[in-house]
Formats: structure tokens, C-alpha cells, sequence
């Protein structure tokens, strides 16, 4: 598998899980907003901006676009799950469509990030870290504010030696471990 494939796999996995994390939450949930700290949508809008100031027009322009206003990111504007749901999904599809532009021929290209040249591979990994810090964010959230009616995103507490056992009844295979989730 070539590299740029499995950072998008990656990439779909924690958009899959913060949204996983939206499902669980109702609308009193998701928009729980206190005071001095980043709430889902406050999140939410910070990626989208991070995301749409990246990936647009990546190879050609510095990731830190000049009409990014990220202090603004950081105030709780958006009011209701169809404008969380949009910024959301803006900020991912302008990610994937970038992506989509890399193949091994540009993974050594450098680009920029205020003023700080990173290849491809480089800029793809930073923010793959930055993206899933936030997504662990946003569904940490997600566990306090349902508690004891939390659905699991991944192995469920007390249940690793049963996931384990069921794992390693398989035959070996090479295959991606976003695949169980993404349906891969």
C-alpha cells in the first residue's frame, strides 16, 4: 500500500470518529459550551479553518493563509448540528481533495507552512497529528458528557482479551486497521 493511501484511510478513520461522537450526543450535549474551554464546536470550527488554510491550494501557497482568522476559531459561533455538520465536512473534503493531488512522485516536495518548508510526507504527518490530538479531544467530550451511556469507538473496557482471542483466530493477512471500521 502506498503511503498516501493509508494517511487517507487514517484521516477517514478520525473523521469517522468524531462523527461517531456526534450521534452519540444530543443537541444539548454537543453545544455544551463552558466558559475557557474548547467545546465540540469550538473544535470543529478550529479544524475547519486549519483545514481549509492548509490544503487550499497546497502545493502553491503557504499553509497559513493570509485571510485565516484563527483567533476567531477559537469563539463559540456555530449554533446548531446542520452549520457543525457543514464546516465539518468542508474542512475534510478540501483535506481529501488535496490528498487526492499527492502520488509518490511529490511526496519530497516542499511546501510551506508559515514560512517553514516541509516536504509533503512532513505536512501530511503533522497534520494527521494535529487532526486525530483534536478528534481524541472531541470524543473524550463526548465520553464525559454521556458517562455510563457511552458507546465504545473502539475495543470496550474489559473486553480486550475477547477482541484479542477473536483477532488471533484469523489467519495472517496484510491489511489496513481502518479497514474493520471504514469497511475497507
Amino acid at each position: 500500500m502506498m503511503y498516501i493511501e493509508s494517511v487517507i484511510k487514517q484521516f477517514k478513520y478520525y473523521k469517522l470518529l468524531g462523527e461517531k461522537t456526534f450521534e452519540q450526543l444530543d443537541d444539548k450535549q454537543l453545544f455544551n459550551v463552558q466558559p475557557n474551554v474548547n467545546s465540540i464546536p469550538v473544535i470543529v470550527k478550529h479544524l475547519w479553518g486549519n483545514m481549509l488554510s492548509r490544503w487550499t491550494n497546497f502545493f502553491e501557497e503557504d499553509g497559513e493563509k493570509e485571510w485565516r482568522k484563527r483567533e476567531e476559531e477559537f469563539t463559540a459561533t456555530i449554533n446548531n448540528r446542520e452549520e457543525l455538520m457543514e464546516k465539518w465536512n468542508a474542512g475534510w473534503e478540501c483535506l481529501f481533495l488535496a490528498l487526492n493531488m499527492v502520488s509518490n512522485d511529490n511526496l519530497d516536495t516542499i511546501i510551506y507552512i508559515r514560512n517553514q518548508g516541509h516536504t509533503v510526507v512532513e505536512a501530511v504527518n503533522r497534520q494527521l497529528a494535529h487532526y486525530s490530538y483534536h478528534v481524541g479531544q472531541i470524543v473524550y467530550i463526548g465520553t464525559l458528557l454521556k458517562g455510563e451511556y457511552w458507546q465504545s469507538l473502539s475495543i470496550p473496557k474489559g473486553k480486550s482479551k475477547e477482541y484479542n482471542k477473536q483477532k488471533f483466530a484469523n489467519a495472517k493477512s496484510k491489511k489496513h486497521f481502518t479497514d474493520e471500521y471504514l469497511g475497507s
